[in-house]
């Protein structure tokens, strides 16, 4: 199902949305959650300096021009703000956004009624880019280049192409994947920035902010502590927080998040001191138990642990290269050194083994 959904921008259009300390049960795939914490302008953007920056030239410039901003490609794992600051860009520029995703948009006719309805200036955000299948993808070519649309009707000798002017809009992609885009597609963005994995005190001003936000209270080194355990994803540190509300609301009896309290809502949903959840672990010790520490290919992996291959690739994987707890080779995946200390093992000892650690 498409998620077709349009704000007009500027300063006064926030939603309240219900009361923060309302005792809702935790859902990190709650949007009107997301939208409760997500910032509002440029401005309010923690982390990221340097995008920003960029951003904040293109925007300035486009207004100062008094033109649509250039088609905007926006790359990196999920989580680290694209859907923020296409939004944020919106408010900024004062003018409506509507959002929709690249599984949603099957055929060249799911599109126009985004093409037809977007206003002058405005910015049609697109999630998921990279999963367009190639009959959209050459559709919205002459929608990039030349705001056309071209409509062909009838078959045969008899058919004959309907070229549909647009207003001037803005296209702002997002893609977790950017080696799966198409060189067409992704020359046609006029700015392309990649978004990094956050430091830990960018996240803990976040946290510290969206507490505020939800009407609770954090000390220095609870908010340290949740930010240490994010993975450097802010939408991971808003989750973490949401769930340490929550438990702090049961389990004492001001509801203030302190140290203790985070450490123990963090051992209850079995999340490390460095952010590696049960099955981050549970990889790392598979490699380690059923293939001697590897090269195990990712697909046996995959069928040990009854999960997908895609899922320990996209959800697990990226983490623990980060982490450097395992290496990516021609002959599979390999436990490095850190990796068995963090699971407190000694190296195997299997053939092969020798030279890694």
């Amino acid at each position: 199902m498409a998620r077709h959904k349009v704000f007009q921008g500027g300063p006064d259009d926030e939603d309240d949305g219900p009361p923060a300390g309302s005792g809702s049960a935790f859902n990190p795939d709650d949007e009107q959650f997301d939208d409760e914490l997500r910032p509002q302008g440029l401005d309010e953007v923690v982390g990221q300096r340097k995008v920003v920056e960029r951003l904040r030239i293109v925007l300035d410039a486009a207004r100062m021009r008094k033109e649509p901003l250039g088609h905007l490609l926006l790359d990196g794992p999920p989580g680290l703000g694209k859907t923020t600051l296409a939004m944020a860009m919106a408010r900024e520029m004062g003018v409506e956004c509507q959002i929709t995703s690249g599984p949603a948009l099957q055929a060249p006719k799911d599109l126009l009624s985004y093409l037809t309805n977007a206003a002058q200036g405005s910015v049609l955000f697109i999630d998921e880019i990279h999963r367009l299948p190639p009959t959209v993808e050459e559709f919205i070519y002459p929608v990039m280049e030349d705001f056309r649309v071209d409509i062909v009707l009838g078959e045969g000798l008899s058919a004959r192409t309907i070229n549909m002017k647009l207003k001037r809009f803005t296209i702002v992609g997002a893609t977790t994947r950017s080696g799966m885009l198409t060189a067409p597609l992704r020359d046609r963005f006029v700015v392309r920035e990649h978004l990094d994995f956050y430091e830990i005190d960018d996240l803990s001003e976040i946290v510290r902010r969206n507490a505020l936000k939800l009407r609770t209270t954090t000390t220095e080194d609870s908010a340290l502590q949740l930010a240490s355990r994010s993975r450097g994803t802010p939408r991971k540190a808003n989750n973490l927080l949401r769930w340490a509300r929550d438990f702090a609301t049961v389990h004492e009896p001001e509801g203030r998040i302190t140290d203790e309290v985070v450490k123990r809502a963090l051992a209850m949903l079995e999340v490390d001191h460095l952010g590696l959840e049960a099955q981050d672990r549970r990889y790392l010790q598979t490699i380690v138990s059923v293939f001697s520490g590897g090269p195990a290919g990712l697909n046996a992996i995959g069928h040990t642990m009854n999960v997908p291959p895609d899922t320990l690739e996209d959800e697990v994987e990226p983490f623990l290269l980060q982490c450097g707890f395992i290496q990516r080779t021609p002959r599979g995946r390999v436990i490095t050194a850190s990796g068995l200390e963090h699971l407190g093992q000694h190296p195997p000892k299997g053939p092969g083994q020798r030279e890694l650690f």
